[in-house]
């Protein structure tokens, strides 16, 4: 992306070159050799840093690499909007702006960011909330017609937004977790539920992106993402970004090693199946953490304990679990062979999951023998897959397919094992306690839906690991955001006689941008009018209330009056 205003060319006359394509002559600065062995062949390695001004040939537009490899030069803030809109859209900013403060961001940040650059940072982490967008070119339109956290409520330009994206550190984003980690206490038992996602990059030639195996393959390459989340106290407590090709197992020894190191000691880890593994389980242990995870219903850890104890609990109704409405059992044991401890494996079973697994296995049986019987006399080999359900003839003489049959055995061991499912717990609990805090799993997948889909974080779209680095620390600090609006909500609404649909956050961030000051003819701006009864509602979930917000209406007048 190129940016929208001038600088010298650097005077490095060795390492800048020139390239003209049609009428356009592109700079290019060569940032390394590479010497090739067995040859006195030394080759360049270069990148475009800019387009050579037409009017002035000592100077050209440079674009995201310029920032990259020049850092340290003087940005020109040029181009920036001088003006503001006559309708400011305050409601949401305000409530972010409490949460900032109650969460201590600006105590926490301006040890590690200068000012300036802080209430950018904080303007970012609230356009994403609240615009869905991560993308900075798009920021000058949010910062148009909003309050901001930049002194005297500055509107900066996009080119803006990338030099602070390439000047921040990793020594921001760790100065500011450890000091995040060091308020939590330490000596309550908590929940930390771990898990991780990947994303796709529209980026350029990023040190974590690696080609791997993403939960959505759009054949691009990705970085993954993973989140400790407190599950106990409803807070994100630190994130991790690695390369796309390292996978969830093999990630988790290195992220106890971080939680390890931010002081935590009485917690239990909730991990879902892909976290499993002899060396995994033996880390925690070493960590003296606990663990609730959760492994296959057919999985040969458990299928033989699931068969030894059926038909002993389904019907006990002193077994139901009203919440889920599931039974459930517990089973005392060691999850592989030289396990040095004995495990509790909590089984369960649900009527409707059965009929459900049964009818997908009838179904996916049906479209594999339906496929293999459109190729009878093909010359033609069939996957693992089909071997594992069907047993498959073939014409001695010619190889060609003849046809399948059923392997029975499987599938009657199959469907016994519909229905049933199991979580294994380091720590002695009941099925249900089990459940319960498994369950609690649904509040860090929420966070990752809504990272994605309500951020606009399915995708980076920067250029160099500075910047990728930076977009994502702030991407976490909105992320916490969002996650306390979410849980004051759905703890009003859980309140209410009545369940509202405007108590969510897409719906209730919507609502609040109704509430709105104008700029009248005096130059001043002014609520255009009082808050209603649905917007009250909303406010009430964060302690606020119509006074409230008159008082940081009235706040905001007098900034952008003191800023004219």
């Amino acid at each position: 992306m190129y940016l929208n205003f001038l600088v010298n060319i650097p005077i490095e006359t060795r390492k800048i070159t020139y390239r003209k394509k049609g009428e356009t002559d592109y700079v290019y600065y060569e940032y390394t050799r590479l010497y090739k062995k067995g040859s006195n062949i030394t080759n360049p390695k270069r990148v475009t840093i800019g387009k050579r001004d037409t009017q002035n040939p000592a100077m050209m537009v440079p674009n995201e690499n310029y920032l990259k490899y020049f850092p340290d030069e003087d940005i020109p803030e040029i181009n920036e909007r001088t003006k503001r809109s006559s309708c400011l859209r305050i409601g949401a900013w305000v409530v972010i702006r409490k949460i900032i403060g109650e969460c201590k961001f600006t105590e926490i940040l301006e040890k590690y960011i200068n000012r300036k650059d802080l209430g950018l940072v904080l303007d970012l982490a609230a356009y994403s909330i609240i615009s869905e967008d991560n993308a900075s070119q798009y920021y000058p339109d949010y910062a148009y017609n909003h309050p901001l956290f930049s002194d005297n409520m500055r509107i900066y330009s996009d080119s803006k937004v990338s030099a602070l994206l390439q000047s921040m550190t990793c020594e921001m984003s760790a100065g500011f977790l450890n000091d995040w980690n060091s308020t939590r206490d330490h000596r309550e038992k908590i929940y930390v539920s771990y898990d991780s996602t990947n994303k796709n990059c529209q980026a350029g030639d990023l040190r974590i992106v690696e080609y791997g195996r993403p939960k959505v393959d759009t054949g691009a390459p990705v970085f993954n993402y993973s989140i400790a989340y407190d599950s106990t106290n409803r807070e994100p407590l630190f994130y991790e970004e690695y390369s796309g090709s390292i996978n969830d197992i093999s990630q988790l020894e290195f992220m106890l090693e971080k939680a390890a190191g931010y002081g935590y000691k009485k917690v239990g880890f909730i991990l879902d199946r892909g976290y499993f593994s002899r060396g995994n389980m033996k880390s925690l242990d070493s960590h003296g953490y606990s663990f609730i995870i959760m492994v296959k219903g057919m999985n040969d850890l458990v299928d033989s304990l699931i068969l030894k104890t059926k038909g002993t609990f389904e019907n006990k109704w002193a077994r139901h679990i009203d919440e889920f409405d599931v039974y459930g059992t517990t089973v005392k044991r060691k999850m592989y062979e030289g396990d040095e401890k004995e495990r509790y494996f909590h089984l369960y079973y649900s009527s409707t999951k059965e009929g459900n697994e049964r009818a997908l296995l009838a179904k996916k049986l049906r479209q594999m023998k339906a496929h293999m019987n459109r190729h009878t006399n093909e010359a033609i080999k069939f996957g693992p897959g089909f071997e594992h359900y069907f047993r498959l003839y073939y014409n001695e003489g010619n190889g060609k397919f003849l046809l399948p049959e059923d392997r029975t055995d499987v599938i009657e061991h199959e469907n016994s094992l519909s229905g049933y499912f199991c979580i294994i717990t380091s720590e002695n609990m009941t099925a249900k306690e089990a459940l319960l805090l498994y369950k609690n799993r649904d509040a860090s997948e929420k966070l990752f839906r809504g990272d994605k889909s309500y951020l606009g974080d399915k995708a980076l779209r920067v250029y160099g690991d500075s910047a990728a680095e930076s977009k994502i620390f702030i991407e976490f600090l909105a992320l916490v955001i969002r996650n306390r609006i979410y849980n004051c909500l759905k703890d009003e609404w859980i309140k209410l006689e009545k369940r509202p649909n405007y108590m969510t956050v897409p719906a209730a961030l919507k609502e609040l941008e109704k509430i709105e000051m104008v700029r009248l003819t005096d130059n001043k701006y002014r609520m255009d009018h009082a808050v209603t009864a649905t917007q009250k509602v909303i406010l009430k979930a964060f302690g606020m209330d119509a006074n409230l917000i008159k008082h940081y209406a009235a706040e905001i007048g007098e900034i952008l009056k003191e800023a004219k």
